[in-house]
């Protein structure tokens, strides 16, 4: 491996581990810890409720598109050229946000049996190693999905003759969104799928 395909494992390990021992210690206490759970959760309420809000708009403009496509095809007999390439774009996007919503309610397929027999200081560190592995998964996301939409930038997607940089944008978008959904859920963990699977 060269240093280039090194260099987002390091900044995304770093990062991570940053991260984790930020919410470790944020997570329980008064003072400035407090302050700082606080301040996390009122950006995850704002980023949250965007992302939902955003990821809802995206699958009714895919619902309208593929709407329009079948009218379209079967009423018309004159094929959409752009609606095929919209519903996909629109689909894409939906689901990168769509992650951050389900990462903050716990809805993501989780180790449950592991947290629900553990207690204290080793659920702790599962829901610590979870999140770990979410913030690593998230960060390459991020890179090279930034990457991709840099690269891309100058080719246009077919039917919509719009770069492609927008629809691969979806993807370090819903992962800063996501990460923010994650490490809010470590502190105050929302757990409505593992009640309702007992």
């Amino acid at each position: 491996m060269n240093a280039m395909n090194l260099l987002p494992l390091q900044v995304t390990v770093a990062a991570t581990l940053l991260t984790v021992a930020v919410a470790l210690w944020a997570a329980s206490g008064d003072g400035a810890r407090a302050g700082l759970r606080r301040a996390i959760l009122a950006i995850d309420r704002f980023s949250t409720g965007i992302a939902a809000l955003l990821a809802s708009l995206a699958l009714a403009v895919a619902v309208a598109a593929g709407l329009w496509q079948v009218v379209a095809r079967f009423a018309t007999e004159t094929p959409s050229i752009w609606s095929e390439a919209l519903v996909r774009t629109a689909l894409v996007w939906m689901a990168f946000l769509g992650i951050a919503v389900a990462l903050r309610a716990g809805a993501l397929v989780s180790i449950d049996v592991a947290h629900r027999y553990s207690g204290g200081a080793l659920r702790r560190a599962l829901e610590a190693a979870a999140l770990a592995a979410s913030l690593s998964m998230l960060g390459i996301m991020f890179w090279f999905g930034w990457m991709m939409a840099e690269r891309v930038q100058f080719q246009e997607m077919a039917g919509l003759e719009v770069s492609m940089t927008w629809g691969y944008a979806a993807i370090p978008f819903g992962a800063v969104f996501a990460m923010v959904g994650a490490v809010a859920h470590f502190l105050d963990r929302r757990s409505e799928e593992l009640e309702a699977a007992v």
